[in-house]
C-alpha cells in the first residue's frame, strides 16, 4: 500500500514507477482524486459533528420556543451528520480500493521493462562441459528411482508427482541444510500454516494481478499459500514489533501451492513448473532505512547456499514490469541447467519496503517512541526445483550423480547416487 504522504508530496515519482512497470500512470491520478475526495468528506463530517456538539450544549440551556426550534434543527443536523458519515465511509472505501490498485514504488535504478529486460549483475561458476550425452533431470530422477510422475498424475492430475526413495531423501537433505544455514545466521525457524485468511493473502499483495495463481477454498474462505512469505508476513499483522536490536528474521519451511495459470504448454516435462513443491523462505522485518542493506544480506545468504551445492549461477536485477505488486526491487539467482543450455530461476529476494507492512499494519517504535511502518523483505533459500540443477550439473557418464560435498552429511555421508534402473 502506497504511503499517502508520498502520494501528496511526489506524485510524479509514482507515475514514473508506473511507467517503468508498464502500468497505467493514470492510476496515480485516480488515487490522488480519491484522497482529495476523502479529505473533503472527512472535513465536512467533522464540521457537522462539531456543530452538532455545540447545538447539544445550546439545547441544554434553552427553554420554551427557542428549545423547540433548536430541537427541530437538531433533527435536521443529525440527518446531515448521518449522510456525511455515510459519504465518508464511501470515500474511505474508494480510497482503499484506489490505494490497493497501485503497486509498490519501484526503487530508483531498477531496470525498466518486462520479463526479458533484466540486467545481469554477476556470473558465478563455470557451466560444466560433458563428453557424453547429457541427461535431463527427469531422466536422472527416474533412473535413480527418485520420482513417479505417472502416479502423481493418476492421483492428483497434471503437474503433480511423487518424490520417491532417494528423491525424497535428497529434497529433505537439501531443505535441512538450508534451514540449518538459516538458523546459524540468526533466523528463527518456522513451520507456518499453509492456509491463510483473505486479509492476509491480500495484505501481502497476492490477490491483485496474480490472483489467478492462488488456490482458494471458497467453502472455508481460505487460501493455499504459494510461499511461506504470506503467513510469515501475517505473523505480526496488527502489531508493534521491537526492532531495537536490528531486523527480525524468520525462516519458513512449508509446502507451497501454485495454480500455474496461464502457463499451459510451458515446462510440462519434469518438475520445473508444478502445482506443489517445498521451500525454505527467509523473511525479514526491519526499519525502512535498513532495507537496502538487508536485501543484500538476503542475497548473500542465497549465494552462499548455491555455492554449497556447487551449481553455476548468475544474478539478475529483475525489470520493473516483472516485479510483482509488492516488490520495489528483486534479485534472482538463476542456476545453470545443462540439458536446456540456459539459466533458470532458483531464488528470488525482494525488498517490499513498507508496502506489505502498511497493508497489514505492522509497525515499530522509533527513537522517540513513535510508531512507524516497518519494511519487509523475503528471499528463497532452497526449493524442490533445486534438484534439477544439482542432478544435471553433477551427473556422470554411467548415469550416477555426484553429491556435493556440503550436502553429503545430510544424506548419511553418501557421495554418489547410483541408478537403480
Amino acid at each position: 500500500m502506497i504511503d499517502l504522504k508520498l502520494l501528496r508530496e511526489d506524485p510524479e515519482a509514482l507515475r514514473a514507477s508506473q511507467r517503468a512497470r508498464g502500468e497505467d500512470p493514470g492510476a496515480v491520478d485516480v488515487l490522488l482524486a480519491a484522497d482529495e475526495s476523502r479529505r473533503e468528506a472527512v472535513g465536512r463530517a467533522d464540521v457537522l459533528r462539531a456543530e452538532q456538539r455545540q447545538l447539544g450544549k445550546k439545547i441544554g440551556a434553552a427553554r420554551g420556543d427557542e428549545r423547540a426550534e433548536l430541537l427541530t434543527h437538531g433533527k435536521e443536523l443529525a440527518a446531515a451528520v448521518k449522510e456525511a458519515e455515510a459519504a465518508q465511509a464511501q470515500a474511505d472505501e474508494a480510497l482503499a480500493a484506489a490505494q490497493r490498485a497501485l503497486p509498490n514504488l519501484v526503487i530508483p535504478g531498477v531496470p525498466e521493462g518486462g520479463e526479458d529486460d533484466y540486467v545481469v549483475l554477476d556470473h558465478v561458476g563455470t557451466p560444466p562441459e560433458f563428453d557424453f550425452e547429457v541427461r535431463d533431470h527427469l531422466e536422472l530422477l527416474e533412473s535413480l528411482g527418485a520420482v513417479d510422475m505417472e502416479r502423481g498424475a493418476k492421483v492428483s492430475g497434471a503437474r503433480f508427482f511423487f518424490l520417491t526413495g532417494i528423491g525424497a531423501q535428497l529434497q529433505l537433505a537439501l531443505l535441512t541444510m538450508a534451514m540449518n544455514k538459516a538458523v546459524a545466521a540468526g533466523f528463527t525457524m518456522m513451520i507456518p500454516p499453509v492456509l491463510v485468511k483473505p486479509e492476509i493473502m491480500e495484505g501481502t499483495g497476492f490477490l491483485g494481478a496474480h490472483a489467478s495463481e492462488v488456490y482458494r477454498l471458497r467453502e472455508d474462505d481460505l487460501y493455499l499459500v504459494g510461499t511461506s512469505e504470506v503467513p510469515l508476513a501475517g505473523y505480526h499483522a496488527g502489531e508493534i514489533i521491537d526492532l531495537s536490536a536490528g531486523p527480525r528474521r524468520y525462516a519458513g519451511w512449508s509446502t507451497c501451492f501454485r495454480r500455474e495459470a496461464g502457463s499451459y504448454g510451458k515446462d510440462t516435462r519434469g518438475i520445473i513448473r508444478v502445482h506443489q513443491f517445498d521451500k525454505i523462505e527467509m523473511f525479514s522485518y526491519c526499519r525502512p532505512e535498513d532495507a537496502a542493506d538487508e536485501h543484500q544480506r538476503l542475497l548473500g545468504w542465497e549465494k552462499d547456499m548455491l555455492a554449497a551445492v556447487e551449481v553455476p549461477y548468475r544474478v539478475i536485477d529483475t525489470a520493473a514490469g516483472d516485479l510483482g505488486a509488492s516488490a520495489a526491487r528483486k534479485f534472482d539467482c538463476e542456476g545453470w541447467v545443462p540439458s536446456q543450455g540456459r539459466y533458470r530461476e532458483l531464488t528470488s529476494t525482494s525488498n517490499c519496503t513498507t508496502f506489505q507492512a502498511r497493508r497489514l499494519n505492522i509497525r515499530y517504535r522509533d527513537e522517540d517512541g513513535k510508531p512507524q511502518t516497518a519494511a519487509t523483505l523475503n528471499g528463497t533459500l532452497a526449493t524442490t526445483r533445486w534438484l534439477i540443477p544439482i542432478l544435471e550439473n553433477h551427473q556422470q557418464p554411467d548415469g550416477s550423480v555426484r553429491v556435493p560435498k556440503a550436502l553429503q552429511p545430510f544424506l548419511g555421508g553418501r557421495d554418489i547416487l547410483e541408478p537403480v534402473r
